[in-house]
């Protein structure tokens, strides 16, 4: 990509506010994953970095979490598939003993002008990656999170103002929003804690794999900002739900949208 993605690598300081604690990160080989898994390891956190099938990319994020001093367990498979999604937990179980965080981030997109031109398989797929495996990867954590756990889930501003190019991944993101709200209310009296990221233009690698060029030339210029953030401007959002400090924020969507509001 250019200019490459900056994921706070130079620039991310920690302040022990993870300290002790296991994070499951989903699509942490790049993009807002990366950057949340720098973020995590700087606070003090080990963590299991899944992804898909970006070994590479994902090797690189496991180096800056040695880098910052704490281990990490590397998890490839695709969780559009229920028992790579039970396997990921067991990863994280094996290698910690436990989860006390729950990242959900991974997400498949693709823009299309036509509904026409979505097939039923795309459809699906991008329910069983988006949503899907939301479900199957926090039921499955669930048992091995104890009070003070946190899930983070990433919705994103398509999810309050629907673009008519990403119906299908819209349509998923509305979904996160409202699971997140339900796992909110249905986990408080555990003490875990459920809550959103809503991304706006955000420039990762998932953006010039997904839209014509001509939209990739302009990306972002819709902002109040008038440019895409960087996956670093995400991290300290996601590391606030994640810590203690965010002990009473549950069942929150919280916008990084560049000045474009939610509502």
């Amino acid at each position: 990509m250019n200019p490459q993605p900056d994921h706070g690598e130079a620039t991310y300081k920690g302040s022990g506010k993870l300290a002790g604690k296991v994070a499951i990160i989903t699509g942490s080989d790049s993009g807002i994953g990366r950057a949340v898994a720098i973020a995590f390891a700087r606070e003090g956190a080990d963590l299991v970095v899944a992804y898909l099938d970006e070994h590479d990319d994902a090797e690189e994020t496991a180096r800056w979490v040695r880098e910052a001093g704490r281990k990490v367990e590397l998890f490839a498979g695709d969780i559009a598939d229920p028992a790579q999604c039970r396997a990921l937990v067991k990863k994280a179980v094996d290698a910690f003993g436990r989860v006390d965080v729950l990242v959900n981030n991974a997400a498949f997109q693709m823009t299309h002008e036509s509904l026409e031109d979505i097939s039923d398989e795309e459809w699906d797929h991008a329910f069983d990656v988006n949503i899907g495996a939301m479900f199957r990867i926090t039921k499955a954590a669930l048992p091995h999170m104890k009070p003070g756990a946190a899930i983070v889930n990433t919705t994103s501003v398509n999810a309050d103002n629907p673009s008519p190019s990403l119906v299908h991944y819209a349509a998923t993101k509305g979904a996160i929003q409202n699971f997140t709200a339900s796992l909110a209310q249905m986990l408080a009296e555990k003490g875990i804690r459920a809550n959103c990221v809503a991304p706006g233009p955000i420039w990762t690698p998932l953006i010039p794999a997904t839209m014509p060029p001509e939209a990739v030339k302009t990306f972002g210029s819709q902002v109040p900002m008038k440019r895409p953030g960087q996956p670093a401007e995400l991290a300290p959002v996601y590391v606030l739900l994640a810590s203690d400090e965010g002990s009473y924020i549950s069942g929150a969507t919280v916008a990084v949208t560049g000045g474009k509001p939610i509502i």
